[in-house]
């Protein structure tokens, strides 16, 4: 029986799940308050990992996964990230097929490069610029489908909240950001691939456009959060404006060093303090040495020493970059950097299949937590999105029955006010940085619990759950508990039921 899949997201999740299942015959709407060219997956520099083993060092799946599973301080699904890197090569060759441009070696095969974490090369990469070249590649692919109307776009529509039948889910309601009409819509799963919660905070290496609004309707109509504390600070970024601008961790795989002055001489502290990996150590571990470092002095990327074939070649885009938005050639000169927000490990709660609480919602992407824990490897963020997405659509298509519930439209969530919103971001920023306290986050959740809307709800949610979480892990670092303790080695789940937030612990699944 043809069944109606209703995804939230045009990114990279939401294209992979829109190809599987119309790939599969089913029918699929896919909402989007912008154009995939416009999703935040377009900004995705460094690469995608799969252990293609292309440099002969003799890398296996298995290997990936012991390394993201050690990267995720144990907060991740292990048989979620078993099935995660089994399926990455044949993935990444299958992108290829359908057209990615990836660097390719002397022999013709896909390049890759050196991550943070990681002991053998494995991220496959497109230049500086592999999150454009996916996008592309998959707008192609699902265009067959779309021609076919199997695949039905309603750009500039952003969702509102679902179509609900005590807890079962019969499509949701979106808003026609031109016309300000709200439209009902019916669909036998909805997969939400909405992406992260950057508009907590505001100032991120993301998109404007990743509001968390769409995660927080969620949170209020009772789908539990994981591990919504575990916010991925990337090492190497430079203010431009009110935003973050990334400088790739491609930069450091290929070669580029991290300094600081000490009496007037470099000082590379990475690789004095971890000769094994260097620079490329993990990026919680990395962030938060920068961050000690620059509390005495700032820190450089210094890439001046690469050959003039690297940028070319790698990293063309990251120094077009540098150029355009920092006034600075990184061949010529080193590059001032210090730790930003780029990633939201935590999110709606999915266990391995991609399935919520809810009957009929699964999530994908950013906008779940899965593959991560408390700290995601460079390059993983690309195929959990694209895998995720798969895994996703695959699960809706055997479980949706066919046929629609009755389901009413109820009112959606309060927005956070524009003002309100100011005083979210800038207490937010200040309580949940790269090192935390109880004090500043106590301080920072009384002025939250006085802000309004479904945004500021949310807020409270995160601190919350980084509150509780009295231990260091990860992303997670706490100056007044600094050690790791073996009772939080599993998920913080966060509720929202009958106007009270509460924290327990668990697993993903």
């Amino acid at each position: 029986m043809k069944k109606t899949l209703l995804i939230v997201g045009a990114g990279l999740a939401g294209l992979s799940a829109a190809w599987t299942a119309a790939e599969q015959g089913q029918q699929v709407i896919l909402v989007s308050a912008q154009p995939s060219e416009r999703a935040q997956s377009v900004m995705a520099e460094g690469g995608i990992n799969a252990a293609l083993d292309t440099k002969g060092e003799g890398d296996t799946p298995e290997q990936h996964e012991a390394d993201t599973l050690r990267a995720a301080c144990g907060l991740a699904d292990p048989q979620a990230v078993h099935g995660l890197t089994q399926a990455a090569p044949e993935l990444v060759r299958w992108l290829d097929r359908i057209g990615v441009q990836f660097n390719r070696t002397e022999s013709d095969e896909i390049d890759v490069r050196a991550f943070g974490g990681q002991k053998k090369k494995r991220t496959a990469f497109a230049q500086s610029d592999t999150g454009k070249q996916l996008v592309t590649a998959m707008v192609d692919a699902v265009r067959r489908w779309e021609s076919e109307q199997r695949i039905v776009r309603l750009d500039h529509h952003t969702f509102e909240t679902l179509l609900l039948d005590g807890n079962a889910c019969g499509g949701c309601v979106v808003r026609d950001d031109y016309t300000g009409e709200q439209m009902p819509i019916q669909a036998d799963a909805v997969i939400m691939a909405c992406g992260g919660m950057h508009g907590l905070f505001g100032d991120t290496t993301g998109s404007l456009a990743n509001t968390g609004e769409a995660v927080a309707e969620l949170f209020r109509l009772g789908l539990p959060l994981a591990n919504a504390e575990m916010i991925q600070y990337h090492p190497t970024t430079a203010k431009r404006g009110g935003r973050r601008l990334l400088i790739s961790e491609a930069a450091r795989g290929e070669g580029g060093r991290l300094y600081a002055l000490r009496d007037g001489k470099p000082w590379y502290f990475m690789e004095e303090r971890y000769p094994e990996l260097g620079n490329l150590m993990p990026r919680d571990i990395t962030a938060r040495e920068i961050w000690r470092v620059r509390q005495q002095t700032p820190v450089y990327l210094d890439m001046t020493e690469l050959d003039s074939a690297v940028f070319e070649q790698k990293l063309s885009g990251l120094r077009d970059d540098c150029l355009t938005y920092l006034g600075l050639d990184p061949k010529e000169q080193p590059i001032p950097v210090e730790p930003g927000i780029h990633y939201f490990m935590g999110g709606l709660q999915v266990d391995a299949q991609h399935r919520t609480r809810m009957h009929n919602v699964y999530a994908a992407g950013e906008c779940c937590a899965q593959y991560h824990g408390a700290n995601r490897l460079g390059g993983n963020s690309l195929l959990g999105a694209i895998y995720g997405g798969r895994i996703a659509a695959q699960t809706a298509m055997a479980e949706a029955d066919g046929s629609t519930c009755s389901c009413s439209v109820c009112p959606a969530g309060e927005k956070t006010s524009v003002q309100e919103q100011k005083i979210l971001h800038e207490t937010l920023a200040q309580a949940l940085g790269v090192v935390r306290t109880e004090q500043t986050m106590k301080q920072a959740l009384h002025t939250v619990q006085s802000l309004s809307g479904n945004l500021a709800l949310l807020g409270q949610a995160v601190l919350l759950s980084a509150l509780e979480r009295k231990e260091s892990r990860g992303a997670q670092f706490r100056a007044d508990y600094p050690e790791t303790k073996e009772e939080y080695g599993v998920a913080a789940i966060t509720r929202y039921t009958q106007g009270e937030i509460a924290v327990t612990w668990g697993e993903l699944t």
